[in-house]
Order: structure tokens, then sequence, then C-alpha cells
């Protein structure tokens, strides 16, 4: 298979054409926006916690390339139900792998997302790949100054 097919494989194509919790929550407690003026890629995030800080509800709108959308997507629905801590643990590792390619750890931990492990060899798409993942830790990082602050 060759490096632009493995970029473009059938999950990453499938979740472009149908993605998943695509829309505007009518109420949530984070929302992000991540923009990459370069290429266009531009969407908003919006997550709602539930009272034991995990994710009950997640969705986004925007537009952009193949590959930042179904990024979008398959994003919401592996951190759908999951803990903060989980969460930020799975952006760190998918940015990472990004970063450095494939490892049997990071596989392991990303599941289905490790289909993006072939982004790497594509600077200019990594950019892509990241950019909702960017817009999640920002949409985070209030969530943990609060729940830091009420300690």
């Amino acid at each position: 298979m060759s490096r632009l097919q493995r970029l473009y494989q059938a999950t990453i194509l499938e979740h472009n054409k149908n993605p998943r919790h695509y829309g505007v929550l009518d109420s949530f407690s984070h929302q992000a926006h991540g923009k990459n003026p370069l290429c266009g890629d531009d969407f908003y995030l919006y997550i709602l916690l539930d009272d034991k800080n995990c994710i009950s509800q997640v969705s986004f709108v925007g537009k952009g390339c193949a590959i930042s959308k179904a990024s979008a997507s398959m994003m919401a629905v592996s951190i759908l139900g999951q803990a903060l801590d989980d969460v930020l643990n799975l952006k760190d590792a998918f940015l990472l792998m990004l970063k450095e390619g494939k490892s049997e750890d990071k596989a392991s931990t990303l599941g289905q997302l490790s289909v993006f492990e072939g982004v790497c060899a594509f600077p200019v798409r990594v950019k892509c790949a990241a950019l909702i993942w960017r817009a999640l830790e920002n949409a985070l990082m209030s969530s943990f100054e609060n729940v830091v602050s009420t300690e």
C-alpha cells in the first residue's frame, strides 16, 4: 500500500463522508475553536461534562479536508463517556503518534485512531489531523483549572 493510500484509508474516508457527532449541542459546558488559516480547516468543538467530569456529550461543526473532519469525527466517538484524565491521555498519545508514527503501545491505546499513523509522513497533514485535538485541549484546560482550584 502506498503512503497516500494509507493516508486516505477507508475509515478516514467514511468518517469524512458521514461524520459522527456533527452539529452544535443544545447545551454544553466547554467549547473551543480550531482554525488553520494556511489550509482553511475551521472547526468548533462542543463538550458537555457530567457531574463526575466525564464527557457526556460531544459534537463539532465546521469545514475542512478529509483528514481534519475524520479526525474530529473519530475523536468525538473515542472520547464520549470518558473521564477527563483518560481523554487527556488519549489526546497525548494521538498527538505523539502524529509526530513519531506507530508503536505497539500507541496502537493499543489508540485503537481505531491508529489509522492516522500514516499522517506523520505528510507534515502538512499533521496539522490537519491535530487541529481538533488541540481544540479539545483548549476546551478542557478551563475544566482542569476549575477542578484543581476547588480542591
